[in-house]
């Protein structure tokens, strides 16, 4: 304004020099508020312009204002608009810094006015001062109060969003600030922006303690952008990948089978663990940790831990590099002693237990095998769960020993005498023993005598009398059954058992008793598809098939019914009795029908001589006789017919 008015005084006193002039000085300058108006003033002071003395006459045209030319009037126009900038909205500009105060920041933008953004949008920026250049975004030219409105916020935020696309596309790395902790990752600043940054994409490595990331500065890239949601997730461990797959094919063109490398424990898994090799990982089996026998690679490893390892295998293709631990030291199979032969005692750990055996550690490194058949001398298949159980110490002796192959066979019955020495003088045949019930089969029992003796009771060495279809039926497991030695196999550790031997056979006394033909009462106890069971006299069980089983009623017998039954068929060697009920009505029917034929036939013989008798008795005889005779003759005719 100062300038302003001093140009106004300059241009009085100019056209106080020109009194009498036709024209004077005219130029509206009450829109040049800044330092840049500085140079239209100057031009204006060079200029003279004359005005008449009098009256301004308000009916002059456009030309007739003032002495100037089109040409210098055009010239005029554009060097005012020159000192302006072309604004659009919804576009970035840059402004200088004129101003700050507490409460807002007033930017230049070369625009008719200066333009105010809150203070607040500036809080990244702590030493902003008069001078500085920042970028705006234009929300719109003039508001309510001809006030131009911008917001660096919106700036910042659209520039970001190129800057994320465009690192998107172009597969390039970004900046970006952690601010916090989130679940499942973390939130990190790209320029404005919120990112989420997994878990999983921090590091190659499982990260444990996130909190150690957040207020640091980091590089990523944009892995994945959702624009409807304004969502961006970038990713730190692409950038650690692609510098470790250089690294990697370093690392694997210079390894060599049998070299001893330093590692870093990374993960511990159930079957062995990944070893950081310095950019490349290995895996170090679980077998391969240690020459004793381990459930868990943590027994003997921890996590971060420094180990050295050997180069066992490795692929140059997939990358994959198996190593050893154990390998390092001297396997113990060569430092087992010498001592050791076949026959010797050793003491040993049970490191295992299978179905078929068990394995009984020495020392570390060295097992031997304790198979389950060597576990008892008993010949009846048991479990090894019974004998033994992991971490027992025992005392075993040495069957077979492979020191080139690194096998052993161990035996624990081998400690105790052999029950089978001498049996025959213990178990003759023909003697009477106790046993115990160890096991069945559909064939059989398997009974203990002594621990190491077994015998097997055949099913149908069990009962004279009855027909026993399981040895569940008639026994259980853990019973004691008195028995019959019948063969002795010493050779084959063989011996078969009796039970029915213990009494005499009573079929030799049934084969008396139920004679075919006779009647015998009897329970029936089952009803099966073919035909009943039923319970005799002297628990003899007999079959009487489904039409033998049908009652004078037609109907069928039921369980428990008490009924007579008559025997059909006796089979002595194969114990089988064939009964039927049906038989017995029947038969008592045709006795009854072959009575009423022989009484019939004794009328009609009677009949017969009485006739005889008549005729003899007639010597003559009249024509009325005679047709008395001849009615006679039929009557006596007819009923000998009915007879028949």
């Amino acid at each position: 304004m100062a300038k302003k008015q001093e140009a106004e005084k300059e241009l009085a006193a100019k056209n106080a020099e020109l009194q009498g002039a036709d024209t004077k000085v005219v130029k509206d300058t009450e829109q040049i508020e800044s330092e840049a108006d500085s140079k239209l003033i100057d031009e204006i002071k060079s200029n003279t312009w004359i005005t008449p003395q009098g009256d301004f006459d308000w009916d002059l045209d456009e030309k007739a204002f003032g002495n100037y030319s089109d040409a210098e009037r055009n010239k005029l126009e554009e060097q005012y608009a020159g000192t302006f900038n072309q604004i659009n909205q919804g576009e970035i500009i840059e402004g200088i810094v004129v101003s700050i105060n507490n409460k807002d920041v007033v930017l230049n933008v070369g625009f008719k006015s200066d333009g105010l953004v809150a203070l607040s949008e500036f809080r990244d920026l702590p030493d902003l001062k008069v001078g500085d250049t920042v970028d705006v975004f234009v929300e719109s030219q003039e508001d309510a109060n001809g006030q131009l409105v911008l917001s660096r916020k919106r700036a910042k935020t659209q520039k970001s969003w190129e800057a994320i696309n465009d690192a998107l596309e172009n597969d390039a790395i970004i900046d970006g600030f952690v601010k916090s902790r989130t679940k499942g990752g973390l939130i990190v600043d790209i320029k404005g922006v919120e990112a989420f940054l997994p878990g999983s994409q921090i590091d190659i490595k499982p990260i444990r303690d996130y909190d150690i990331y957040v207020g640091k500065t980091m590089e990523f890239k944009v892995v994945k952008i959702n624009h409807e949601f304004k969502n961006v997730v970038v990713s730190h461990k692409v950038l650690i990948e692609d510098d470790l797959e250089n690294q990697k094919s370093e690392i694997v063109a210079k390894l060599e089978k049998g070299q001893v490398l330093e590692g870093t424990v990374k993960n511990i898994t159930d079957f062995g663990v990944f070893i950081d090799l310095g950019g490349v990982d290995g895996l170090l089996h679980i077998t391969d940790i240690s020459w004793g026998r381990i459930e868990h690679p943590k027994e003997v490893l921890a996590l971060d831990q420094t180990i050295n390892v050997v180069v066992l295998d490795f692929d140059d293709e997939k990358k994959r590099i198996a190593l050893g631990l154990k390998q390092l030291s001297e396997h113990p199979w060569e430092s087992l002693s010498t001592d050791l032969a076949v026959g010797s005692k050793v003491k040993g750990k049970i490191v295992t237990v299978a179905d078929y055996g068990a394995f009984l550690e020495i020392i570390p490194g060295v097992e031997g095998l304790i198979h389950v058949s060597e576990m008892s001398w008993s010949q009846n298949l048991r479990s090894p769960q019974e004998f033994l159980k992991v971490s027992d110490e025992i005392e075993a002796e040495i069957l077979t020993l492979d020191r080139e192959e690194r096998k052993m066979s161990l035996g624990i019955k081998q400690l105790t005498p052999d029950p089978w020495k001498n049996i025959t003088e213990r178990y003759p045949v023909g003697s009477k023993q106790s046993a115990v019930v160890k096991n069945m089969t559909n064939f059989g029992v398997f009974v203990e005598l002594e621990d190491g003796i077994d015998g097997l009771i055949h099913i149908s060495d069990l009962s004279w009398s009855k027909k026993i279809n399981h040895p569940n039926e008639f026994t259980k497991v853990g019973e004691k059954l008195e028995v019959v030695v019948l063969e002795l196999d010493e050779e084959n550790r063989k011996l078969s058992l009796g039970h029915k031997q213990l009494e005499e056979n009573p079929w030799d006394t049934f084969e008396t008793i139920f004679t075919e033909g006779s009647v015998h009462e009897g329970t029936v106890i089952k009803v099966g598809d073919k035909g009943d069971i039923v319970a005799l006299q002297y628990g003899v069980e007999g079959f009487c098939p489904n039409k033998h089983s049908v009652k004078e009623d037609g109907s069928a017998l039921k369980v428990d019914e008490v009924a007579e039954f008559k025997i059909i068929e006796f089979n002595k060697e194969n114990k089988r009795l064939v009964i039927s009920h049906s038989r017995i009505w029947e038969d008592q029917k045709a006795e009854a029908r072959i009575e009423d034929f022989n009484n019939r036939k004794k009328e009609a013989k009677a009949a017969n001589s009485a006739v005889k008798k008549v005729k003899e008795s007639v010597e003559k005889s009249t024509l009325g006789d005679l047709d008395v005779l001849a009615q006679l003759k039929e009557q006596m005719e007819g009923d000998e017919k009915k007879s028949k």
